[in-house]
């Protein structure tokens, strides 16, 4: 069986390989995937642009492990969920609906244990048992509370008027390509066939979408819509965030410094 893992817990000290150990300890038929564990803390878009995109990649009733933002708020459980013929397991913080643009198929609470001491590995065996259940093909509705009101919370939208439409960075990868919450659907819609000019620096711009980083000579900028159907801002070969200027800024606000909560966004006119 399979079971991607995606977290925000880096990777510098023991919670990762705690998790997995809880994981083996409960279910050996388990195949581990690694997505990432580099999720930026408290960046709720960024998380659901990453978990949202995995699902297509693996078979029907494969199992997801989400542990992001897991101390988000207090309640006393935890959600599984099917959705698209695949099955999560994760905090009620309110990124499913983040990721799915809206309810999933199905979603029960799953208690933690009155008492208990909450952390990461408590959680994480929490749901790999119902995972186990799942597996053995118990009922969705005998493995957890099917009344639960789940939190919700909502993908960032763009912003358009006649003139432009801006964008969210949703994140920046390991080649500083800038990832943009603009679809191809919704930069056509406002393009209507009209020149555009993708605004990186007051003087620097980019005119036209390219297929591929190979479209442009090495060095050069280019935009294209990647294979998740965002727009993407690259160099071929080269840095575009930190050339553009394109990255982090601080969350405002009491204990918010030092934090790497949110993206820039980036326009687009049209003329």
């Amino acid at each position: 069986m399979l079971l991607s893992f995606t977290s925000d817990f880096g990777s510098g000290d023991h919670l990762v390989g705690g998790v997995k150990g809880e994981i083996v300890k409960l279910n050996e038929g388990f195949q581990i995937i690694d997505i990432t564990h580099d999720i930026i803390p408290y960046n709720f878009m960024q998380a659901a642009y990453v978990c949202k995109n995995i699902f297509k990649a693996f078979p029907p009733e494969s199992f997801h492990l989400i542990m992001i933002n897991v101390f988000d708020n207090d309640l006393d459980h935890l959600l599984l969920v099917r959705h698209g013929g695949q099955v999560l397991g994760m905090a009620d913080n309110g990124l499913i609906t983040m990721m799915l643009g809206g309810r999933p198929d199905e979603a029960v609470a799953i208690p933690i244990p009155p008492g208990s001491k909450k952390g990461v590995r408590l959680f994480a065996s929490v749901l790999i048992e119902a995972f186990n259940k799942v597996a053995s093909g118990m009922a969705f509705d005998k493995i957890g509370d099917a009344g639960v009101k789940i939190q919700e919370k909502a993908f960032l939208k763009t912003f358009q008027s006649d003139q432009y439409i801006e964008g969210q960075i949703l994140m920046i990868d390991r080649f500083a390509n800038v990832i943009v919450n603009i679809t191809r659907e919704e930069f056509e819609a406002s393009r209507r066939d009209r020149p555009f000019k993708i605004v990186l620096l007051r003087d620097v711009f980019i005119d036209r979408i390219s297929r591929h980083y190979a479209d442009v000579s090495e060095g050069e900028k280019l935009a294209f819509f990647n294979e998740a159907g965002y727009l993407e801002i690259a160099v071929n070969k080269g840095h575009a965030a930190p050339l553009f200027g394109l990255g982090e800024y601080h969350g405002a606000g009491p204990g918010t410094q030092g934090r790497r909560q949110y993206y820039q966004t980036v326009k687009v006119f049209f003329e």
